[in-house]
C-alpha cells in the first residue's frame, strides 16, 4: 500500500523542488533514433567497472534491438564525483542506475523526476515492498527498482573442514572461527599468513558503516526511527548498539581476527578472501561469480547468517532506475524503464551463462526466482535472507551523511582499542542527531 505524503515537507525537499526545474538532462545533437521528445540517443549511467560493465551492454543492446532507441552507455567507477560535475553543470545523464539507498540524496538535491508505478507496463510484477522502498518523504515515488540483494557470509569451508571445526551459527561461533583462522594454519602451509574476517572498514563512502550495519541490527541496536510526519530521531545510542561495536571492536583489536589494514580497506582493496589470506566475508552476492573462480567455488561456502543478541538480520539493498530531472527524452526514459523490469532484460541481467558478472541479483520481476534461474542452492539462501530477514537503510531521506558520520564514529573506535566505546557511541548519536536537524527532519 502506498502511504499518503507527509503533511510536513523538509526545507531541503522544498529546495530540491526549486532545483530540479533548472536542471538538463544530456543529449546528443546527433541522430539517434527512436529517443522520444529528443534527438540523439539516451545517456545512461552506472556505477560499473569492466565486467559488469559489459553485462550492461548486453541488455542496452537488447533494448536497442526491440525498440529502435539507441543508448549511450558510460560505465562510471567514479560515480558519486563524477554525477556531481555533471549536477554542477546543469547537464545529468538522461537515465542513471545506482544504489537504492541513494534515492533520499537525489531527491534532495533536485535530480531525478517523480515516477508513478501505475504508469509503468509491468509495474504489477514489482510487489509493494519494493516500490515502497522508492518512497520519498512527500509519499511520491523517485525511481523504478532494477535489482536487490541482501548480504550473507561467506566462508571457507576447507579451511574450516581441515581445522574439524562446525558452520558457526552464533556470534561467538563466528569470533572462535576467526581466531581459528588466523592461528592454527587452516590452509597447511606451515606459515602464519592468515586472518580471519575480510572487513572493507574505511570511512570513504561510509564502508565501515555499511559493513557494520548488519551485526548493529543483529545486536538489537539502530540508525534512526521514524517519528511520525516525516521525521525521524537518532536511535544509535542504545545497549544493543553499544553490545555490536563492543563485539565488533573485539574483532579488530585480536590479532588476526581482521586483514591487516582493514580501516583504510575499501572493498576493492578488500580482496583477502579470493587471495586465500583470509576466511570469512559478509558481503553481498554479487561476488559470488568471482569466488567461484578464485579461490574456486568447491572451496568456500554460503551459509546462514549466525545469530547475534537480536537475531540474524542484514541489509539489504540494490540498485533503482533513476529518471534524470529536465530529460527531453520522456518516452525513452520511461520505455528504457519498462525493458529493464521485464523478464527478458532482468534474465539477461542475470549473467546466467557465467560469461560476465550479474547486475541483476534477486530479480525484482516476481516471475523470476534466482535460485531457480541459476539451479544454485546459494542463491536460494540469498533470495530468502533477503524476503524473510533483511532491512534497508532509510531511503526516503539523505542517509549518505548519517552514514558517513557514523562510518567515521565507528573507524575512531576500532582505531583506538583502549576506547570507551559507550563514549564512542553516544557521540555518534549527537553527530546524527546534528545531520536530521541539518536536513530539518527532527521532530
Amino acid at each position: 500500500m502506498l502511504r499518503s505524503p507527509s503533511t510536513r515537507i523538509p526545507a531541503a525537499l522544498m529546495t530540491a523542488v526549486a532545483v530540479l526545474g533548472g536542471l538538463t538532462a544530456c543529449g546528443s545533437d546527433d541522430d539517434g533514433g527512436g529517443s522520444g521528445g529528443g534527438d540523439g540517443p539516451l545517456e545512461v549511467w552506472t556505477r560499473s567497472a569492466d565486467l559488469p560493465a559489459a553485462t550492461y551492454r548486453k541488455v542496452f543492446d537488447a533494448f536497442t534491438e526491440q525498440t529502435g532507441i539507441e543508448v549511450d552507455y558510460q560505465p562510471v567507477v567514479e560515480f558519486d564525483t563524477q554525477i556531481q560535475g555533471r549536477a554542477a553543470s546543469r547537464d545529468l545523464p538522461d537515465v542513471f542506475i545506482n544504489d537504492s539507498g541513494s534515492l533520499g540524496t537525489y531527491v534532495s538535491q533536485g535530480w531525478v523526476v517523480p515516477v508513478d508505478p501505475t504508469s509503468v507496463a509491468g509495474h504489477d510484477s514489482i510487489s509493494d515492498a519494493n516500490w515502497d522502498t522508492t518512497l520519498g518523504l512527500d509519499g511520491e515515488h523517485y525511481g523504478i527498482p532494477f535489482s536487490r540483494q541482501a548480504f550473507v557470509t561467506m566462508v571457507r569451508k576447507d579451511w574450516r573442514e581441515n581445522l574439524g571445526l562446525p558452520v558457526p551459527e552464533t556470534w561467538e561461533d563466528l569470533t572462535a572461527l576467526a581466531e581459528a583462522f588466523a592461528t592454527e594454519d587452516p590452509d597447511g602451509n606451515g606459515d602464519d599468513d592468515t586472518f580471519g574476517m575480510v572487513v572493507p572498514g574505511t570511512t570513504e563512502r561510509g564502508y565501515l558503516s555499511w559493513w557494520a550495519s548488519s551485526y548493529i541490527w543483529q545486536g538489537g541496536g539502530d540508525f534512526v526511527t521514524e517519528a511520525g510526519e516525516g521525521t525521524f530521531e537518532p536511535a544509535f545510542d542504545s545497549p544493543g548498539t553499544v553490545a555490536a561495536v563492543e563485539w565488533i571492536k573485539e574483532q579488530f583489536c585480536t590479532p588476526g581476527h581482521v586483514q591487516p589494514n582493514a580501516l583504510t580497506s575499501t572493498t576493492l582493496d578488500s580482496r583477502q578472501f579470493n587471495t586465500g589470506e583470509a576466511g570469512i566475508y559478509l558481503t553481498g552476492p554479487y561476488n559470488l561469480a568471482a569466488y567461484d573462480d578464485q579461490p574456486g567455488k568447491d572451496t568456500f561456502e554460503v551459509i546462514p547468517t549466525p545469530a547475534g543478541p537480536a537475531g540474524t538480520t542484514t541489509l539489504a539493498e540494490g540498485e533503482n532506475i533513476y529518471l534524470a530531472a529536465g530529460s527531453d527524452k520522456t518516452d525513452a526514459q520511461q520505455a528504457l524503464a519498462e525493458f529493464l523490469i521485464s523478464p527478458e532484460a532482468q534474465e539477461i541481467a542475470m549473467a546466467l551463462d557465467n560469461s560476465t558478472e550479474p547486475v541483476v541479483r534477486i530479480p525484482v520481476n516476481t516471475e523470476l526466482n534466482a535460485g531457480e534461474l541459476r539451479a544454485d542452492e546459494r542463491w536460494d539462501l540469498v533470495q530468502q535472507q533477503y524476503e524473510n530477514d533483511s532491512r534497508t537503510f532509510p531511503s526516503a531521506i539523505d542517509f549518505t551523511p548519517i552514514r558517513q558520520a557514523t562510518a567515521e564514529g565507528l573507524n575512531a573506535i576500532m582505531s583506538d582499542c583502549g576506547s570507551d566505546v559507550a563514549e564512542g557511541v553516544a557521540q555518534i548519536e549527537e553527530d546524527i542527531a546534528s545531520e536530521l536537524e541539518a536536513q530539518d527532519l527532527l521532530p
